[in-house]
């Protein structure tokens, strides 16, 4: 038996074709680089999906085109195709290395990698294999209900019952038997992490960090994260080494998971914590954001401290101990209530004091962070007129604001840094330069979202699989892969994936903003006197320099 003839009998022409297709659509390079093994991964889904495609639309054609072609014709067909896609798949295999590589170096990392194109293919093979016979034993249970179906009803209501029951038990098995047990299996490890503490982290011995003397809620309850970012603030000598005069301890007020009940009950106890540490008596406080797992990013935090030189307060609450994709997907609602809960506790507050006597009130987060707080008004306006500035780092697609800015931006300004009201409260950078532009006024209060143009976290979205996306058109940022293109469903199953390495890549790029989060402090909410030597000098020492 020949070799046409044995991948007749188990594939499909069409789908064998988009499965190559997509396959080598994956191996193209896209946000930022992926290992080999995540290769072959990619490359056996997106294959997968491709054959679904050119399944359906081959079963499509049969039932609307009569013609069949001959048995000679379809061994011709069959020839051509095995030859075709050997020598597409292994051309691209072939130039992935070099795309890996001069993605790489567009990003200043190692361009000396370990790349193993025949283990890739492999790699997506078997997986291949494996995912098409789990899906044909679905396919071969579907046709058996039909046919018993059809026994006793008439042949179409007896196929449309059976693909109404398949549909449904599959539904029901991914979401309420996979997922949920995926979430919930999470969702335990999770927990576990939780009450761990990450080395080096130790109790405060200051009464204005939560967990320390006198504190309202124990270091227990504070989660894992939240040890961390009471644990760690910046003290008060290196304040003073840095500025060069006496510091203030700072104020890092924390509520986990298991100090309260509800939303609303976490924040109250937030603002008595606030109470306690006298943080209403600062210049400042910071209404923070957190991710999933409760993490707030050090580098928002460390940064207003040492602007402030340690008179400043910040308050963060954890809503969940998820990872930040897995809460994304399941946690929103519980991220926008938290962060609506506590910005409205502590703004209602400051509004018992006299306005003048009043701590400017900011808000900032990083990723799901920045959703959580942004979810805590109705659209610019209400945010500005509630506050005193926001800074957003690495913003989610899915942030509401964001994505209405970014909507209706003005005419010839790019999506990866749009302008919108001619930048008079919001504006939107990647570079220090970026804050400038464009040059008219800016007063405050003001809104700024640092976005990289390599990270997937802004720019991932549901619409890749249908729609070729406004950053890739030309010009390109500064800092994207030109040599990224579009492909339906692949590009949206490739930049998902680039999540999972949004970290691993040097600051400026994915989603690693480190000392550029001194510039957006400085253009939000400077203190008294601060310069752009000062900006500069706290740079160099937040990025280690």
């Amino acid at each position: 038996m020949d070799e046409g003839r044995v991948v007749r009998r188990r594939l499909g022409f069409g789908g064998t074709l988009l499965a190559v297709l997509f396959a080598c659509a994956s191996l193209t390079p896209s946000l930022l680089p992926r290992t080999w093994l995540l290769q072959g991964v990619m490359g056996a889904v997106t294959g997968i999906i491709g054959y679904a495609a050119g399944a359906a639309l081959g079963a499509l054609a049969r039932s609307v085109i009569r013609y069949r072609p001959s048995e000679r014709a379809r061994w011709i067909a069959w020839q051509v195709l095995i030859a075709g896609c050997a020598a597409v798949a292994a051309i691209t295999l072939w130039y992935s290395y070099d795309w890996q590589r001069d993605l790489r170096a567009l990003m200043g990392m190692d361009t000396r990698i370990t790349w193993f194109p025949p283990v890739i293919l492999a790699v997506a093979l078997v997986l291949f294999a494996v995912i098409l016979f789990l899906c044909r034993l679905v396919r071969l249970g579907g046709r058996r209900l039909i046919g018993w179906l059809d026994r006793f009803l008439p042949s179409y209501a007896g196929h449309a019952i059976g693909v109404l029951v398949i549909a449904v038990l599959v539904g029901v098995l991914a979401n309420d038997v996979l997922f949920s047990g995926f979430v919930a299996r999470v969702s335990d490890v999770s927990s576990v992490a939780n009450k761990g503490t990450n080395p080096g982290v130790r109790p405060p011995g200051s009464r204005s960090l939560s967990g320390g003397p006198g504190s309202l809620v124990s270091w227990e309850s504070l989660g894992r994260e939240g040890r961390s970012f009471a644990g760690s603030a910046v003290t008060p000598a290196l304040l003073t080494a840095f500025s060069g005069r006496p510091a203030a301890e700072p104020i890092r007020v924390y509520v986990g998971l298991e100090a309260a009940a509800t939303p609303e009950a976490q924040a109250a106890l937030a603002v008595r914590e606030l109470e306690r540490t006298g943080a209403f008596d600062r210049p400042i406080i910071a209404v923070l954001g957190t991710t999933g797992t409760g993490w707030v990013d050090e580098h928002i935090a460390d940064a207003l401290e040492y602007m402030y030189n340690g008179r400043s307060a910040m308050v963060a609450v954890q809503y969940s101990y998820l990872p930040s994709w897995v809460s994304f997907l399941v946690d929103r609602g519980r991220a926008a209530a938290a962060g609506k809960a506590l910005f409205e506790a502590v703004h209602a507050r400051l509004a018992l004091l006299p306005p003048d006597d009043r701590p400017r009130l900011v808000v900032s987060g990083e990723s799901l962070g920045s959703y959580e707080l942004e979810r805590a008004f109705s659209d610019l306006d209400e945010m500005v007129a509630r506050t005193d500035g926001a800074l957003f780092v690495g913003p989610p697609n899915a942030d509401p604001i964001w994505r209405r800015l970014t909507e209706d931006r003005e005419p010839g300004s790019p999506v990866w840094r749009p302008v919108y009201d001619d930048g008079r409260t919001a504006r939107f950078a990647q570079r220090t330069a970026d804050l400038s532009r464009p040059p008219g006024p800016w007063p405050h209060p003001r809104v700024v979202y640092l976005q990289n143009a390599s990270d997937p976290v802004v720019w991932w979205t549901p619409e890749l699989i249908y729609r070729r996306p406004a950053w890739l058109e030309e010009p390109r940022a500064p800092g994207m892969n030109p040599q990224m293109n579009w492909f339906p469903l692949v590009t949206f199953w490739q930049v998902l994936v680039d999540m999972t390495a949004a970290l691993s890549v040097p600051p400026g790029h994915g989603h690693r903003y480190n000392s550029d989060i001194v510039d957006g402090w400085a253009a939000v909410a400077p203190p008294p006197g601060w310069s752009a030597d000062d900006t500069g000098s706290l740079r160099a020492l937040i990025s280690g320099n």
